[in-house]
């Protein structure tokens, strides 16, 4: 099974998990990404099963709408059932590092209004240790270089993505160099730093629920 083959087994296993629990008024959250892609392709067959969805980017809320689903605001869908996203790395403790489609901070918004967060994902990307991914952080354009001096100070190697502007309008850090083994005080020490937008850890809000490709089929790790 190629890594494409098992982005789409993942985006499929979501689907049959969700559809049991959507009705008529179901709005659900979706991520972004190639792998959240497998799954919006997948959630189309099954369009009329439920209301709509949220979108965590621009780019996810136009591959919704061309396949007919209608996209909500999420202030105007307040409560979320599903939010079913892929993620760049996972520890066993579903605590993720995202961001790599430069969507971390409408994807972190969208995961802590979900009541049960699904993370989908080939087996390359679960590790023992988070970090070597380098780890994305949205950064007000202003403070771009203040926020990398108290990088530095972290510990990490912060390098500018060029040429990527957020959603949002922001730019984007990437730490390089770190090994992440208190991903959560981590997580509180960047969003400390003035500047900071939003950073790639989601281990305040981790996954529920990770399906994971492998050649082998969909592994199911569900956080106790």
């Amino acid at each position: 099974m190629t890594q494409d083959e098992m982005k789409q087994a993942v985006g499929q296993a979501a689907v049959e998990r969700l559809l049991p629990h959507l009705d008529a008024d179901s709005i659900v959250g979706v991520g972004t990404g190639s792998t959240a892609n497998c799954f919006i392709d997948a959630l189309a067959k099954h369009k009329l099963a439920f209301d709509g969805a949220v979108a965590s980017s621009e780019a996810t809320a136009e591959r919704l709408k061309s396949h007919g689903i209608t996209v909500y605001d999420l202030n105007g869908a307040p409560q979320l059932d599903f939010y079913v996203d892929g993620a760049d790395e996972s520890n066993e403790n579903l605590e993720l590092i995202k961001g790599g489609g430069a969507a971390l901070t409408r994807e972190k918004i969208v995961a802590a209004v979900a009541k049960t967060f699904i993370c989908i994902a080939d087996e390359s990307k679960l590790v023992p240790v988070l970090g070597e991914f380098p780890l994305p952080v949205e950064v007000i354009p202003m403070a771009r270089s203040h926020v990398a001096r108290e990088i530095v100070r972290l510990g990490g190697d912060p390098v500018y993505r060029e040429g990527c502007i957020t959603d949002n309008g922001n730019v984007i850090l990437d730490v390089y160099n770190m090994s992440i083994v208190n991903p959560k005080q981590l997580e509180a020490d960047l969003n400390a730093i003035v500047g900071v937008v939003c950073n790639g850890l989601f281990a305040a809000r981790p996954a529920d629920v990770l399906l994971l490709g492998t050649p082998q089929g969909v592994r199911t790790i569900e956080r106790s």
